[in-house]
């Protein structure tokens, strides 16, 4: 394992290249660098280093959902009828490829899955439940809480 790949091991550096790049994805390697304290080349490689060893897994753009008209967000607990290590795998890769589902997380509690659904609208959520999620691998009953307001979402 690298420096880079074991998160004790990042040193103040790296987190400072890591904590820039979470506020502005976008910034010139320069503007980086004049941020975290480096001179260019140093940064240039740290930055490579930590993309290399999967610190760093991408850039993205942090889009307004409800000026694309999905404003209507849906947490989704999810149960299943089998917790095997094959059933899980199945599910998962099944849920991956629901669009509408931005974040699925195995839970430790008296459900198994975590889903947070985005959609248009009510009866939007309640076709992809209802067609989608409910047809997902091994589900066995669902329950929904349907989010008002979102206080705060980091995206990290």
């Amino acid at each position: 394992m690298t420096k880079a790949t074991n998160p004790g091991n990042l040193d103040e550096f790296d987190r400072k290249i890591v904590a820039a790049l979470i506020d502005d994805g976008r910034m010139t390697v320069t503007d980086l660098a004049r941020r975290v304290g480096l001179s260019k080349t140093p940064c240039q490689v740290r930055l490579r280093r930590l993309l290399d060893n999967r610190v760093i897994l991408g850039f993205r753009a942090t889009v307004d959902s409800a000026k694309l008209g999905l404003d209507h967000v849906a947490f989704t607990e999810v149960k299943l009828s089998d917790t095997r290590e094959k059933a899980l795998e199945e599910f998962n890769a099944a849920a991956r490829r629901i669009a509408e589902i931005e974040e699925c997380h195995m839970i430790a509690s008296s459900f198994d899955y975590l889903l947070k659904v985005r959609t248009a609208d009510i009866r939007m959520y309640r076709t992809v439940l209802g067609e989608r999620i409910s047809s997902l691998p091994h589900v066995e009953s669902t329950s929904t809480f349907v989010a008002m307001e979102t206080v705060k979402d980091r995206g990290v």
